[in-house]
C-alpha cells in the first residue's frame, strides 16, 4: 500500500482534481482508498437514528451496515485526533491510499494551487510537497518549485502520483 497526498488552501480544487484523478487511477487496475481530513465537526449520522442515538449513549465505535455500504464511527470524546498512521492502519489493503489534509505530515503531496484565488503556496513551508499542479504557467526565478503540473492534464498527474507514491511510514 502506498500513501500520496493532495494539499493546498481550502478552495483550491482539491476534491475536484480528486475526483477526476481516482477514476484514472482506477481505470489502470488500481484499487485506490482515501483518507480526508477536515477541521470541521463531521457528521455522518443523523439526530433520531438508532445508530445515532446509541453513539449519543456512550458507544465508543458504532459499525453501521447497509445493503450497500458499511461505516465505522469512532468517537473521540476530547481524545486527540489519530496520527495518520494509525488511521492508515485501519484501511483495507489496497494499491495506493490518496490522503487530502494532513498538511503537516511528512509523505509525498502535490499541491493544488490556483493564483486567481488570491493565496500563497504552501511550498516550500509545508513538509513533502514534491509539486504543484496549477492552472497557470509555471513561475520563474531561483525559488522554482521542484516540479509543475497542469491542473488539467489528469494522466500527467497520475503518472506523477504513481511515480512519487511511497509505503506509509513504520
Amino acid at each position: 500500500m502506498n500513501v500520496f497526498g493532495i494539499a493546498g488552501h481550502s478552495g483550491m480544487g482539491k476534491t475536484t482534481l480528486l475526483e477526476r484523478l481516482v477514476p484514472e487511477l482506477t481505470s489502470r487496475g488500481l484499487s485506490v482508498s482515501l483518507v480526508k481530513h477536515s477541521h470541521k465537526a463531521i457528521e455522518i449520522d443523523r439526530p433520531g437514528k438508532d445508530s445515532y442515538r446509541l453513539r449519543e449513549a456512550g458507544c465508543q465505535e458504532v459499525l453501521l451496515l447497509g445493503n450497500e455500504r458499511w461505516a465505522l464511527m469512532h468517537e473521540l470524546r476530547g481524545a486527540s485526533e489519530p496520527p495518520l498512521d494509525y488511521l492508515l492502519s485501519r484501511l483495507q489493503r489496497c494499491d495506493l491510499v490518496l490522503v487530502e489534509g494532513f498538511k503537516q505530515g511528512d509523505f509525498p503531496k502535490l499541491e493544488v494551487w490556483r493564483p486567481s484565488l488570491g493565496r500563497t503556496m504552501l511550498w516550500p513551508h509545508w513538509p513533502g510537497i514534491a509539486g504543484i499542479a496549477s492552472d497557470a504557467p509555471r513561475p520563474g526565478g531561483d525559488e522554482a518549485p521542484p516540479a509543475w503540473l497542469d491542473l488539467h492534464d489528469i494522466g500527467a498527474i497520475a503518472d506523477f502520483v504513481l511515480s512519487r507514491a511511497n509505503p506509509p511510514s513504520a
